[in-house]
């Protein structure tokens, strides 16, 4: 039959062990031999009896400790191990174009870098969370209250730094879905640049100037990535409405083959460059568009290689390009000459004394009456 524990002021207390009295009747009683001897026996007991509870305890406690540190330096080391094999299943393009835009490695570094902190910090959490649980209650500790007060400062902490959190699990989630990274140019709507450094809580934006954005990630609701898929490059040419047509096509598809079999612009067209037709048509020109599809963020700069070899290519081909001060000057170099004689103004018909308006205007002279007999 199993022995209940005792605890040591009690066994001492059940001895029955009552001090003798003091030879004088007055002062604190002086315990006999035999009294310690009972004592020292009642210890003994109630050590042997809770010495197999006190082990068993401890080797609990060790082992849920052995066990949580185990079990968190492996985890940790397989997020590690996952994170590397991320990096290396992009190697294989790290030296072309796309690789170089799309996957370079400080972007790469830098989500590899977020990703793996936030998993670890998070397996950290949960394991040793539970383990500290598991050892409060081997102590028989009612966990009930502690979770509660826990729960309640938790509520309180989120509620007083809410922003905070916003912007943590925002920077979290688009780290996560990879929405950007390093070297792409995005439209936040607060601001507009390229991503200069992606963290937690803000993302750095280098703008068209120079300047140095601070995002919010709590604070982005929307955001275009001009850096992802394919980006488009269009270019208008303008020509004098009686140009011909067929010439002109000639003449740009002439450009468009030449400039796709050139590097580097192989790489950056993603498909062949189109003369779309007219896209407009009025009295005195014409627009005709061009267009390619293009590597992303690299649009305007394949824009400005076609406007180039399309005005070299119009000179040798003697096709004028009209179209803002130009058309003015055509407009003007094609109105007739004004007349001279129209500044002139025309003869009065006062200036001839014989004419009708002059004599009309002459004054009747009256004659006066002859005075003489």
């Amino acid at each position: 039959m199993e022995v209940p524990a005792v605890s040591l002021p009690v066994a001492l207390l059940a001895a029955g062990a009552s001090p003798s009295p003091s030879p004088s009747g007055s002062g604190p009683a002086v315990p006999s031999l035999q009294d310690a001897q009972q004592s020292a026996t009642n210890a003994a007991s109630w050590v042997e009896q809770n010495w197999s509870t006190w082990l068993a305890m401890g080797l609990q406690i060790v082992l849920i400790i052995v066990i949580a540190v185990a079990l968190r330096a492996v985890v940790r080391r397989a997020i590690t191990k996952l994170i590397e094999r991320m990096n290396r299943t992009v190697q294989a393009v790290d030296h072309t174009a796309l690789g170089g835009l799309l996957v370079n490695n400080e972007r790469r570094r830098q989500r590899s870098a977020a990703i793996g902190s936030v998993l670890r910090s998070v397996a950290s959490f949960v394991i040793l969370g539970t383990a500290a649980l598991m050892v409060l209650s081997t102590f028989k500790i009612n966990l009930a209250p502690l979770l509660a007060s826990a729960g309640v400062a938790g509520v309180a902490i989120g509620f007083g730094a809410r922003n905070l959190v916003t912007d943590f699990l925002s920077g979290v989630f688009m780290i996560l879905e990879d929405q950007y990274g390093v070297g792409d140019t995005i439209d936040a709507g607060v601001a507009t640049g390229e991503v200069v450094e992606v963290g937690l809580r803000v993302t750095k934006l280098r703008g068209a100037n120079g300047e140095i954005w601070y995002v919010r990630n709590g604070e982005v609701k929307r955001i275009g990535n001009l850096s992802q898929g394919w980006a488009t490059a269009n270019v208008d040419v303008t020509v004098r409405s009686d140009e011909d047509l067929d010439k002109v096509k000639s003449v740009l598809d002439e450009v468009a083959e030449k400039m796709a079999k050139e590097e580097p612009w192989n790489e950056l067209l993603w498909s062949p460059i189109e003369v779309l037709g007219l896209d407009s048509v009025l009295i005195d020109s014409m627009v005709i568009r061009v267009s390619a599809k293009t590597m992303p963020g690299k649009s305007v700069n394949v824009e400005r290689e076609l406007r180039w070899r399309i005005k070299r290519a119009f000179d040798r081909a003697s096709i004028p390009i009209v179209g803002g001060a130009t058309a003015l000057e055509d407009a003007a170099e094609a109105a007739p000459a004004p007349d001279p004689s129209a500044t002139m103004a025309a003869p009065s018909a006062y200036a001839s004394p014989t004419s009708p308006q002059s004599l009309a205007t002459t004054p009747i002279v009256t004659q006066k009456p002859s005075t003489s007999k």
